[in-house]
Formats: C-alpha cells, structure tokens, sequence
C-alpha cells in the first residue's frame, strides 16, 4: 500500500488522514469534519483497502455513498489506483450510465461498492444487490447527501446492512441533520475536526470586484487573460453556464461546460478534457463545486454569487486543494453589495475588494468597506483563521470524548 501510495504522489499524509486513518484500522467509528481539498477520500479509502486484504471473505464488504456521479466516479478511480492486483475491481453503482456494466461487476463478486444512494435503493428494490455481508459503510459528502433529500433512502440502506459493521462519516459541515444521522448509525463514533469547515482554507487568496451588469463579462475575460492556468468559472443557471462559455469561445478561450441538463457522457467528456488540459476553463454550476477533484485548478471565479454562504465554501475549495495555493474572485454588482456583505458575516471572513485594474482598494479608505467596520466587529481574514481555529475535538450528544488526535 505504502509502494503504490508513493507512486501515486502520496508521500506524506494530511491531518485529518494521518488521524483517520489509525482509528479506522482499528476498527472504530469515525466522524470527521474538514475543509474541502483536505484529502478525505484517502483517509477512508486505505484503512477499507487495509482490511479487504487482510479478510478474503467473499460478498459486499464495504459500501460507499456519496452525493453525485461525478464523486462516485472519482472515488472509484482513486480505489483501482491503490487496489492493486489482489482486489477485484468496486462495482459502481449509479445513475445515468449503462445499467448492464453495473450489475456485471457485482455479479461478477465486487467487495467493494460505490453508489448514490437513489440508484443503490433501486438495486435494492429489485433484488439486484445483496448488502448483508457488508462491514464497513462510509458515507462520504454526508452534509451533501442530505441537502440533496437522500435521507430515507440512507436509512432504508443502513437499516439492511449489519448493525454491527464499522461506519466512517466525512463531511465538510456538521449540521443537526447531520449530527442525527451520525447519532443513529455509528458507535462511540471517534469525532475528528480540523479547522474551521465554514471558512476557505487559508492558502486560498480571496478577491471580489464589482462591476456593472453590463460589464461582467469583460471584467472576467480580463481575469482569464491575467489568469493563465486553470480556471473554474462558476454560475447560478445552466442558461447562464452555456451563454458565458460561447462568450468565451468567441473570444478565443478555451473553455467548456458542465451543468444539470447535459448527459452525463457529455460531463465526464468535458470533465476528462478540463483535467487534461485540451480546455483550460471550465465553466459549471453548482453541480461542480462538491466532489470534483481535479489538479492543479489555479484560480475559481464566481461569475454569480452563491445562493447560501455554504456553496461559497465548496465552489472556492475546487483551488488550494491539499495544501496548494490557490485564488478566488467573486464579481458582483452595487445591488449585491449587502448580500456580499451577509457572506462575509456568515463566514467570518473578509473579502479583499479590488479595482478593476486589479489594484487591492487602500486599508480605511474602500468606499465598500463593511457596514460593520470600525464599529468593533472583528473580521478575521482566511490567513488568519487556522491560527484560532486549530485541529480539535468536539464531544456529541452520545459520544464518549475521545483523547485529540493531530497529524
């Protein structure tokens, strides 16, 4: 594991993996939380892997859930790497791809599974995949899951799998609902937290110009053309999403699309070439600010602001992942000012303000500055916020406190 690791690129762990990890292998349950680009996928993947080699034992030993396609794909691609010879290839399970491919790989004696959880429940229903020998069941994206209404098909998934099994629960926020499913489904759940999971990772630089309506587009033309790596443009609408990106091709960009209306052959084809640089600007929805990872992304751009201060953390997590640097810039327009104001409260951060000639406003004199400033609200900016928010545990309701474990 530690050979194929290394030529993968992984040599050294990250905190929430090198503290996941140890629990998992012996045998506990775990919840945790960290910023996105953290390298969750890892921290569940190894200790599962870990125990597929150890115990040959044939049927569905482990189950993985998760919000999206896209994610479900990506994590299957992460197992085949670290798989090796010795382990038959997962079965994935979802929607929107060939049906027949699915059901083969199960049949054909999948230990390991990766689904959403509609399409899973639709197996379910008809007798197409047979979970009760499953012993380890992670729930990857949790917050997400939930968001999307996946709750009663969790629970009718979970309520067939053994009750004694190990569960790992990794999500980017905690939330009531969250915080009740965890309650239900783990045991004396070992709690994991780094950072501050409602702030941008503090590696990431944060700026926001506002433009007029009208002048949007050129303001994010120039961004690309300062910009020169990879970039992900983010909008509100799938409309939206297809009328920048022609803008952008008549004006000699390289870019492509991904949205909710768009096959999903035609995602993962445009997916594929954004990774592989024949597109260096990818312009997407919101179906893309969770569960795509990909490499070296250079700079995010809200061409819309978020519709809840959440998105704004998963659409900025896309750069900056596993400890790179990255940048985003959020455009918005004089009306948006209060509403861009309410993230930053939401959030705990400050937005850098900048002139469109990319010059930063001077300290004290930014007509823009917060409503709030001067009046004895502190802002803490992303450089400064792992500071005072360092890796820490946190106790639920049911959970015995667990001695704090750091990387």
């Amino acid at each position: 594991m530690k050979e194929r690791l290394s030529s993968s690129g992984f040599s050294t762990p990250t905190p929430v993996q090198a503290a996941a990890i140890p629990q998992a292998l012996d045998g506990q349950d775990v919840l945790a939380t960290a910023q996105t680009g953290t390298g969750k996928t890892l921290a569940f993947l190894v200790p599962t892997i870990e125990k597929l080699l150890k115990e040959n034992t044939p049927g569905v030993q482990a189950l993985v859930l998760v919000p999206t396609r896209e994610l479900a794909m990506q994590v299957l691609e992460v197992y085949n790497v670290l798989r090796g010879k010795q382990l038959s290839p997962a079965a994935l399970v979802v929607g929107g791809l060939a049906e027949g491919a699915q059901i083969n790989a199960i049949r054909k004696g999948a230990r390991m599974v990766v689904a959403t959880p509609g399409r899973l429940q639709d197996f379910i229903d008809r007798r197409l995949i047979n979970l009760t020998t499953v012993k380890t069941l992670i729930l990857d994206e949790a917050d997400r899951m939930l968001d999307m209404g996946f709750l009663p098909a969790i629970r009718k998934i979970a309520n067939i799998i053994p009750k004694h099994r190990q569960t790992l629960c990794f999500s980017a926020t905690l939330e009531g609902s969250v915080a009740n499913l965890v309650k239900d489904y783990t045991r004396n759940a070992v709690r994991l937290s780094f950072g501050s999971t409602l702030k941008p990772a503090e590696n990431i630089k944060l700026h926001a110009y506002e433009v007029t309506v009208d002048g949007k587009a050129d303001m994010l033309h120039r961004l690309l053309t300062k910009e020169t790596g990879r970039t992900l443009v983010f909008s509100r609408t799938k409309r939206g999403t297809e009328r920048i990106t022609k803008n952008l091709v008549r004006q000699g960009i390289q870019a492509t699309m991904i949205h909710g209306d768009r096959s999903q052959s035609q995602r993962t084809a445009a997916l594929a070439a954004f990774q592989q640089g024949r597109f260096r600007v990818l312009v997407a929805t919101d179906v893309a600010s969770r569960g795509i990872h990909v490499q070296n992304i250079a700079h995010v751009i809200n061409y819309d602001l978020p519709e809840v201060a959440e998105g704004f953390i998963h659409r900025v997590g896309r750069t900056g992942r596993a400890g790179g640097h990255g940048s985003a810039s959020t455009l918005f327009v004089k009306e948006q000012r209060t509403e861009l104001f309410q993230l930053e409260r939401t959030l705990g951060i400050k937005i850098e303000r900048m002139r469109p000639d990319g010059t930063a406003h001077a300290a004290g004199h930014d007509k823009h500055q917060h409503p709030n400033a001067g009046k004895g609200r502190e802002f803490v900016s992303s450089e400064h916020s792992a500071a005072k928010n360092p890796p820490r545990m946190v106790q639920l309701p049911g959970e015995r406190l667990q001695v704090q474990l750091e990387g």
